[in-house]
C-alpha cells in the first residue's frame, strides 16, 4: 500500500489541489469540446447536470442500502448509458458505416478482478455484460458477435441497432463525413459545443469497507472505422482499480491513452513512485499524454475519498458525491480546478 499523502489536501504545498475531498463516488461524461457559458442555453445546462445528477444518486442509492464500490459504480454507468445525451449506450456516436458499436469495463480493486466487453451491436448497458464477464467467466474481455451472444445467455435482454440512435449523433455523423469530404481525409470525433467529440462515461467508488471499484463505458468517436476500439474496455489503459491505492476512469483520445497505459500508469505513480492523487494525475493527463499528443482526462479517487479530475481538454462533464449525501456537478470548465 502507498504511504498516506502528506498535507489535509494530500498534495505537496505548491502543487496541484484535490477536485474535491471526502468523496465516495465520481463519474464524467466525457471529456471533448466544451459547454461554454456563453452559448450554452439554461435548458442545456440543466440537462447536463440532471444527467451527472441522476447517475450520482443511483450510485448513492447503492451505496446507502450498504452496497459495495462495484455495484455503485454499475449503477451510476447505467444510468449514464441510458441518458442519451453521453456518448454510450442510448446516444452513443456512430462509425463509419452508420452503426454503433460499444465498449465498457468493470474493475474491482480488492482483487483486480475485471471484465469488459468491446464492439458490441446489441447490449443496452455493457457495463453490465462487462460486470458479467468478470463474474461469470475466466476471461476480461469478450468482444463483438461473442460479446453479444453471451450478454443475451446471461440475461441481458438484446435491443436493435435503432434503440441507439439519436438525431443529435446522426447530425454529428454528417458534419464529420463532410469535413473528411471538404478536407480529402478521414474527421473523426465531433466539433461542436456539447457533442464530447472525445466522450465516454465512467465512474469510481470507494465503499464502507474502503474497497475501490471503477467503470468505463463508450461508444468510441464519431466516424471511427468500423471495429475501432479504444481505451474504455481496456484495463489498465481507460479503466484501473486496487484498494489501497487509486480508482480510476479515463475519457480522451483513447490511442494515446492505450500507448501510455494512462489508468494503470497513475496507479504506479502512487504505489511505487510514492505520488498521492492528485499529483499523479496530474502528471498522466497534463505530461504524459499530452507528450503523446493525447487530450483527454481522468477522474482518480484514492482510498481516503481525495478526488482528483483533471483535464487537457477544452472540458470535461464531471460531478462527484461527499459522504455526507452532497452532490455536486461541473460542466463548465471554470468550474474545475483541474482544468490546466
Amino acid at each position: 500500500m502507498p504511504r498516506p499523502a502528506s498535507g489535509p489536501a494530500g498534495t505537496p504545498p505548491g502543487g496541484p489541489r484535490p477536485d474535491a475531498t471526502g468523496v465516495v463516488l465520481a463519474v464524467h461524461g466525457g471529456a471533448g469540446t466544451a459547454l461554454r457559458r456563453g452559448d450554452t442555453d439554461a435548458r442545456t445546462e440543466k440537462a447536463y447536470r440532471d444527467g451527472l445528477a441522476a447517475a450520482l444518486r443511483a450510485g448513492r442509492k447503492v451505496l446507502r442500502e450498504g452496497g459495495g464500490s462495484v455495484s455503485a459504480v454499475e449503477a451510476a454507468v447505467r444510468a449514464l448509458e441510458d441518458d442519451p445525451l453521453f456518448n454510450a449506450g442510448k446516444g452513443a456516436v456512430f462509425n463509419e458505416d452508420a452503426g454503433h458499436e460499444l465498449d465498457a469495463s468493470i474493475m474491482r480493486g480488492s482483487d483486480r478482478a475485471a471484465g469488459a466487453v468491446a464492439g458490441v451491436r446489441s447490449v443496452r448497458n455493457p457495463v453490465s455484460a462487462a460486470r458479467l464477464v468478470m463474474e461469470r467467466t475466466p476471461h476480461v474481455l469478450l468482444a463483438g458477435e461473442g460479446a453479444d451472444r453471451f450478454a443475451e445467455r446471461n440475461g441481458l435482454a438484446p435491443v436493435t441497432q435503432d434503440y441507439f440512435w439519436t438525431q443529435a449523433r446522426w447530425d454529428s455523423l454528417m458534419k464529420a463525413k463532410e469535413r473528411a469530404r471538404r478536407s480529402g481525409g478521414k474527421a473523426v470525433g465531433g466539433s461542436g459545443p456539447g457533442e464530447a467529440a472525445l466522450g465516454t462515461v465512467g465512474a469510481v467508488a470507494v465503499d464502507r469497507g474502503h474497497g475501490l471499484a471503477a467503470a468505463t463505458s463508450t461508444g468510441g468517436m464519431t466516424n471511427k472505422m468500423v471495429g475501432r476500439v479504444g481505451d474504455s474496455p481496456l484495463v489498465g489503459a481507460g479503466t484501473y482499480a486496487q484498494d489501497g491505492t487509486v480508482a480510476v476512469s479515463a475519457t480522451g483520445a483513447g490511442e494515446a491513452f492505450i500507448r501510455s497505459a494512462a489508468t494503470a500508469t497513475l496507479a504506479h505513480l502512487i504505489e511505487f513512485g510514492g505520488k498521492d492523487v492528485v499529483a499523479a494525475a496530474h502528471e498522466v493527463v497534463g505530461k504524459r499524454l499530452t507528450g503523446l499528443g493525447g487530450k483527454g482526462g481522468v477522474i482518480a479517487l484514492d482510498p481516503r475519498g481525495v478526488l482528483s479530475a483533471p483535464f487537457s481538454s477544452e472540458g470535461m462533464l464531471h460531478g462527484f458525491l461527499t459522504d455526507d449525501g452532497r452532490i455536486v456537478t461541473r460542466v463548465f470548465p471554470d468550474e474545475s480546478p483541474g482544468h490546466r
